[in-house]
């Protein structure tokens, strides 16, 4: 099971249905409001994949999506992000990938996209 989670500033309704349909399959996601817990499905490369927005993450600006599955769109937690980042033109931020369980969370940096580019920085 492979996940990516990738974190969406002032996520506008419809923003993740429209991107994800260009890169899923039998795309099942009600995201016209977005202030609620959403749960969706699709399909890629023909195995079922599951999708989750969590609204109110890191200071309620930002929505949390997690895509789940056997196989997923792409390689890592920053490859999703910068193609939400193209679609959405909004700040999406994620995870570089080295955090490990039982590490200090104040230290740990965050891949911020947005007009400014890509760079790494501490969330707050």
């Amino acid at each position: 099971m492979q996940d990516l989670e990738i974190y969406i500033r002032d996520l506008e309704p419809g923003a993740v249905s429209g991107w994800l349909e260009n890169h899923v399959d039998q795309l099942e996601l009600s995201d016209s409001d977005v202030a609620n817990v959403i749960k969706g499905f699709a399909r890629y490369e023909g195995d079922r994949v599951r999708i989750s927005l969590y609204p109110g993450a890191f200071g309620k600006r930002f929505t949390s999506l997690v895509i789940e599955g056997p196989r997923v769109p792409w390689n890592s937690d920053l490859d999703c992000a910068r193609s939400a980042w193209r679609a959405m033109d909004t700040e999406i931020r994620c995870s570089p990938g080295d955090w490990k369980e039982g590490e200090p969370v104040e230290d740990e940096k965050w891949w911020r996209l947005d007009h400014r580019g890509e760079q790494q920085v501490v969330w707050n």
